[in-house]
């Protein structure tokens, strides 16, 4: 039995499949953990959503930021790169499967790793992650998600405390899940920098910050892929931009952590 954790796939399903051919997967006996962001801006969404969802439990996904964006936009919310999502939008069994995506997690966890789509804040240890990924969890998964996608968007509030409550606090977890790259040297969210740590040095990419109380726990993590593959301080990052002509990446978590990748074709250009 293998087990693997796979970066942002973005509806680049065949170097999806190619990357599976490539670590022989037998959905019989393997199981596959996703970084979120399985669609938007790669060519086959509504396929990548379909065979993720048909591999059952041999595959979990956490959610990104790109999934809640389509979510957001099949309920009513009008933003850019819609376009990348309308073969979803208008797909016979669009119900069933923007379903399925919205009962996904935020942290999935087992007794080493932890699986997140972006970042953790410092104020946080694993526990407190773990609660508060249940929080926005069960919103999403009541009568009131739709709410809470009308209102997740924005930068604000910016610092943890457990103080935070209602829709800013709801919104200051899903940012640290689904789009957390920096921080300020005081421990403040920096949502829209995406460039390489050595173009900023004015900031601190969430896994250096020092003293961060999720040290110690095994954390794997997608959404940079300017960032390439990256292990550091227990942090594994796996997004090696697949979409951008990068590569897609899988990392092996049993055994010897064995990284496997495939080329990919340049889909989308930045910008």
């Amino acid at each position: 039995m293998a087990h693997y954790a796979i970066g942002d796939v973005q509806g680049c399903l065949q170097e999806l499949q190619k990357l599976l051919d490539k670590i022989r997967f037998d959905p019989a006996s393997d199981r596959l953990w996703f970084t979120g962001d399985l669609v938007n801006r790669g060519p086959h969404s509504l396929e990548t959503l379909r065979f993720v969802k048909s591999l059952g439990n041999s595959a979990v996904t956490v959610l990104g930021n790109h999934d809640l964006h389509l979510l957001a936009v099949a309920h009513g919310q009008e933003y850019r790169h819609k376009q990348d999502l309308d073969e979803v939008l208008t797909a016979p069994d669009r119900e069933e499967l923007l379903d399925w995506l919205r009962h996904r997690p935020l942290l999935y966890h087992n007794e080493r790793f932890c699986l997140i789509h972006a970042g953790l804040p410092p104020q946080w240890s694993i526990a407190t992650a773990i609660r508060c990924a249940k929080e926005v969890e069960a919103v999403l998964q009541s009568d009131s998600w739709r709410e809470f996608l009308q209102r997740m968007y924005g930068n604000e509030p910016n610092l943890w405390s457990e103080d935070l409550s209602g829709w800013p606090r709801l919104r200051f977890i899903v940012n640290c899940f689904t789009r957390l790259r920096y921080l300020d040297p005081q421990g403040r969210l920096a949502l829209e920098p995406t460039a390489p740590p050595e173009k900023l040095p004015h900031l601190i990419p969430w896994f250096r910050f020092p003293g961060r109380l999720s040290q110690g726990q095994e954390i794997i993590f997608g959404h940079w892929s300017t960032l390439g593959f990256v292990a550091e301080n227990g942090c594994f990052g796996i997004d090696t931009g697949c979409v951008w002509g990068g590569q897609l990446t899988a990392l092996r978590l049993d055994g010897e952590m064995d990284r496997v990748s495939v080329a990919c074709p340049c889909y989308r250009r930045p910008g």
